[in-house]
């Protein structure tokens, strides 16, 4: 328990930027498999996102955390129906936490006014280590802190729990979206119950068969067990959405209005897709 204190009252912050640290480091300094220039430009723009998000959660963090006190006060979950020892509770707790996300993302995916919020995330065409980043801000604090909340009033979660999911899944993110040669050997061992980056990066590539595969963030066994599981050679890999190849789209402030602009024409290609 000591341990777990001391590990989740480190500021998040500083988590972020030590994670960013070595990974973007390793992507200068090792052979990688893809080969993308600017990546100066390209890191300074990621980075916005995270600011404003920063900057945002000064107020929205606060009121995810009072709803979840809130719920767990008064018992509300199916976790509160039996008496689990703490560890175990958490184990589950963070487990169910990665279930109900992956249920999220898959809906982003599906449901055209949530699309245009996680397409910014997708439009990425030079995926590295601050793509991890690269998430609108509302969606993050609309839909998956809501996310987080609806986990807590149907399990019992904890913000404790929530905490400690989060410390996972940033290493997993930078992981997973770091432009690094990682051993095909992962796919076939650690790559059978949690995601690999070579999972990730299908979800990342251009066609939308494969866009729209791979949802989880931790755990691949919710793909491997509700059908949405690809994988493709890396070689084969072309990231990003078509609308957003264009350099200009790929800047921060066009990518930070996009959800609000040609709305009709957002709807109809996501439908025919």
């Amino acid at each position: 328990m000591e341990i777990l204190n001391t590990i989740l009252s480190i500021n998040p912050n500083y988590i972020i930027i030590g994670l960013l640290a070595v990974f973007f480091t390793l992507e200068q300094i090792t052979v990688t498999p893809f080969s993308f220039k600017k990546r100066g430009k390209h890191l300074f723009q990621n980075i916005l996102y995270q600011v404003v998000l920063t900057i945002l959660n000064l107020f929205f963090v606060s009121i995810q955390v009072y709803c979840i006190e809130w719920l767990n006060s008064n018992e509300i979950g199916l976790l509160y129906l039996a008496e689990i020892p703490f560890w175990m509770k958490l184990i589950i707790s963070v487990v169910l936490y990665d279930f109900t996300t992956y249920w999220i993302h898959r809906a982003s995916h599906k449901i055209p006014v949530l699309w245009r919020l996680h397409r910014v995330h997708h439009s990425d065409t030079t995926m590295d280590s601050s793509t991890t980043f690269r998430f609108h801000p509302l969606e993050l604090i609309l839909v998956y802190q809501t996310g987080n909340i609806i986990t807590a009033g149907l399990f019992g979660t904890d913000v404790t729990s929530m905490a400690l999911y989060y410390f996972i899944i940033y290493i997993f993110f930078f992981l997973e979206h770091s432009n690094l040669n990682y051993p095909r050997w992962l796919n076939k061992t650690f790559g059978l119950i949690l995601v690999m980056p070579d999972h990730h990066r299908v979800h990342h590539h251009q066609d939308q068969f494969y866009t729209d595969s791979n949802f989880a963030d931790i755990f691949i066994l919710w793909d491997r067990i509700f059908g949405t599981f690809k994988l493709i050679p890396v070689e084969k890999m072309k990231y990003g959405l078509k609308e957003f190849e264009q350099e200009e789209k790929q800047t921060f402030l066009y990518l930070m209005k996009s959800p609000f602009i040609n709305i009709k024409r957002i709807e109809k290609d996501k439908s025919n897709a």
